[in-house]
């Protein structure tokens, strides 16, 4: 069993690995040459320029400002101090709330914290089961339940504790979710008129043999919803015509870089090879081989789309419908449309640059089979998972090994060596197994057929968590019982199996000690450093670039990672309930991560990332649902252990917990959730009237940008994937570019400075 001093050597580890990649952070962000790695943010809003452009030689790679490296950790308070309100009007709602997870977090855990150290530590301290026990144990187990014995009455103070946390976690996440949708109504009423906000995705449209689709769509909607309907734009296949343009794109980048190379030396003449990557094959002029490859391409891209809008197998039946007003598109969206209930579907659109345009492709029949084959291939991979994850519980159940296998003793017992594998290489190993699973879980919710990206990484999300639930914890505690008390699983009786994992469940709390801190504190400050997002952009500026457009592509901001981030703090959520009471030792661990995560994630927000899409916090019921899953998986398993204890009087008592937290979960599903999934009448009502007094002139102009909003991108822009477009029917200008990062400045238009207490009372859900 892991030891004080083998979590010492795992603290020291990680605080000194959480220190130097900090630190690193703080001298490598004043680099002007690492200008747009750490501040493109600023670049893409326009409110920076390019430190290397202009000065001395040296000063466009070193700062040789001395009096900058003297305040080199300036970024900490600079990340704290722009405004709740300010910071949502410069990233999206669903960057604040997303923030706000962490706050959540402490809110729920500092008072956990205060009482349980208070209360339980000393009443688990101040017995010797364990002493008197054949079980192996160490001291850090002397503080947790295992250490009270069998039918005390001290387990009247953890069950009483079980309550407190359950009603103080209860009492903040109503108060979090009444709060966060006052947030998103103030919001929406705030926000400029969007394309989502007037249209509606319709799916699964009947064909007429005597109409094409889109006269189908346009009849439908002008009888049923004639004082409403403004216009629409059918859906098509164009995921081959996508291909060839993406294509084209990197051909016309090539002919940029040759034709300003060839400006450079007007003497001679580029030349390349057609080869694989340009190294074999016929030594050709290269300006004259890419306009040859962009003429053919584009000859092809006008074909491609000439039988995209001429065949009807390339028109799916589902369309975008525009409305004239968000009341009008709040009835569609929200009603049913046919006597039918399976044609004529309805859901909000997403906005635009929302939009996953390669699955509108996907024919709605096949949606639920593929749902189906992805569940199925799901529970495998969960399933199969548990391998690694009982070889990681192996690294870290040393004395269970070494009694199967006794020739590995003489090694292990060497004192770094054991104190390094117990303390550090758990939790390093079972992170690099779970590196490459959201990119997987991420292609499972593509072939899904989920139409946005914030549906796609909501849904991924998901099953992240539930695969961290399934072999993260409870597999970790199963597979370590059996490793750490391997003796007894194999010389007890069948029946007393479930004891000893019962006496197991505390004891892996070591396991999870060592795994926040190799995942929340040193991968959260590695975050920061960015380190392979700074070795890319330099590589590529060396080797790759060749146009100012390949320089902005360069910086790759990337963005919060809703699929991967949100499961990882809902899993410190899982690991705070279920041991708040067990083992209250790792509360402490657990608040580190918190106020570390907050400051880091605040700071990349407010410089480095760029939001795909802004879903206005939609992601908040799924957040408050895995709370809840984590705390009654925290009250079954308190249920479990205390049963194994002997504890008959007291554990009756806990029955009452999932009830009534169950209950508690139906009453903010039935009382908040609405408004995260639909849009209020009344509230649409209120934002069309206030339009119509602010902006007169928005219905002469909203018909002319509705028309193309949704149409598929190869047809507006060939150079697509540079096609910047929010949704907003006034597009924002940016502000005239300046060296520095604005501290606490305000940023344009939107939500600003307001969000008063006066107007979140108006539109309290």
């Amino acid at each position: 069993m892991a030891t004080f001093g083998d979590i010492g050597v795992a603290a020291a580890i990680n605080i000194i690995s959480a220190f130097v990649f900090l630190i690193a952070f703080a001298i490598l962000r004043l680099q002007p040459v690492n200008d747009r790695v750490y501040f493109p943010k600023w670049y893409i809003k326009g409110l920076r320029t390019s430190r290397t452009a202009s000065g001395a030689f040296v000063k466009k790679f070193v700062n040789l400002d001395y009096r900058s490296y003297i305040k080199f950790l300036n970024w900490v308070p600079d990340a704290l101090t722009m405004p709740e309100s300010e910071l949502i009007d410069h990233a999206g709602l669903d960057s604040a709330v997303y923030l706000r997870i962490y706050l959540l977090g402490l809110k729920i855990f500092i008072p956990i914290f205060l009482l349980t150290w208070a209360i339980l530590i000393p009443v688990n301290w101040t017995n010797n089961t364990l002493e008197r026990s054949n079980e192996t144990f160490s001291q850090i187990d002397k503080l947790s339940i295992s250490n009270i014995p069998h039918g005390s009455p001290r387990f009247w103070a953890h069950v009483a504790m079980a309550y407190v946390v359950t009603i103080w976690t209860c009492f903040m996440l109503k108060k979090e979710y009444e709060t966060i949708a006052n947030m998103r109504f103030y919001f929406l009423q705030s926000e400029k008129p969007r394309a989502d906000q007037f249209t509606v995705l319709v799916k699964n449209v009947p064909r007429d043999v005597d109409e094409t689709l889109s006269e189908t769509v346009q009849h439908f909607f002008l009888v049923n919803h004639h004082d409403n309907y403004l216009t629409h734009q059918v859906v098509c296949n164009a995921n081959k015509l996508a291909k060839l343009v993406k294509k084209k794109h990197k051909k016309q980048n090539w002919l940029d870089y040759y034709q300003i190379k060839f400006s450079k030396n007007p003497l001679k003449r580029p030349t390349m090879k057609t080869g694989f990557h340009g190294l074999w094959g016929a030594k050709v002029d290269a300006i004259e081989y890419h306009e040859a490859e962009i003429e053919k391409l584009s000859n092809e891209i006008a074909e491609e789309r000439k039988n995209v809008m001429n065949d009807p197998k390339a028109i799916m039946p589902a369309a975008f419908v525009s409305f004239k007003t968000r009341w009008g598109a709040a009835v569609c969206a929200q009603t049913q449309q046919a006597r039918n209930p399976t044609l004529w579907l309805t859901d909000w659109a997403p906005e635009p640059r929302d939009v996953y345009w390669k699955n509108l492709a996907i024919p709605y029949v096949s949606l639920t089979i593929r749902k189906v084959l992805m569940g199925v291939a799901f529970f495998f991979l969960t399933f199969f998972f548990m391998i690694p994850i009982t070889f990681v519980q192996s690294l870290a159940n040393i004395e269970g090994i070494e009694k199967a296998v006794p020739f590995l003793k003489p090694i292990i017992d060497v004192k770094p060596i054991k104190s390094f594998i117990q303390g550090f290489l758990p939790g390093i190993m079972l992170k690099i197994f779970l590196m490459l699973l959201p990119r997987l879980l991420m292609l499972m919710s593509k072939f899904e057929g989920y139409f946005s990206i914030s549906r796609l990484e909501r849904r991924s999300a998901s099953r992240y968590y539930l695969f961290k639930i399934v072999n993260v914890f409870l597999g970790s505690i199963i597979a370590g019982a059996a490793f750490e008390q391997l003796n007894t699983f194999l010389h007890q009786s069948a029946n007393r199996i479930p004891e000893t994992i019962g006496i197991a469940i505390p004891m892996k709390a070591t396991f999870f000690i060592t795994y926040i801190m190799v995942d929340g504190w040193s991968g959260t400050a590695g975050e920061i450093l960015r380190l392979k997002a700074l070795i890319i952009y330099h590589l590529k500026n060396l080797f790759l670039v060749k146009t100012e457009r390949d320089r902005e592509k360069a910086m790759n901001p990337g963005s919060i990672g809703f699929n991967t981030g949100e499961p990882q703090i809902q899993f410190y959520f899982l690991i705070g309930l279920v041991y708040a009471v067990v083992t209250p030792l790792l509360i402490p661990f657990i608040l580190v991560f918190f106020c570390l995560a907050f400051v880091i994630y605040r700071h990349q927000i407010i410089n480095v990332y760029n939001p795909k899409y802004e879903s206005r916090a939609a992601f908040w019921p799924d957040v408050h649902g895995r709370v809840i899953t984590a705390l009654i998986i925290s009250q079954i398993l308190l249920m479990g252990l205390l049963s194994t204890k002997h504890a008959v009087a007291s554990t009756p008592v806990l029955l009452a917990l999932p009830i009534l937290t169950i209950g508690f979960h139906i009453y903010c599903k039935g009382r908040f959730e609405p408004a995260f999934t639909r849009y209020p009448l009344q509230e649409a009502m209120n934002k069309d009237t206030l339009d119509q007094v602010r902006e007169p002139n928005l219905k002469g102009n909203l018909k002319g940008y509705l028309e193309k909003a949704y149409l598929h991108p190869v047809f507006k822009d060939e150079d697509y994937e540079d096609h910047y477009d929010d949704g907003s029917l006034v597009m924002p200008t940016k502000r005239q570019a300046r060296r520095n990062t604005p501290g606490t400045s305000r940023t344009s238009g939107g939500l600003g400075p307001l969000l008063p207490e006066i107007i979140l009372e108006e539109h309290k859900p």
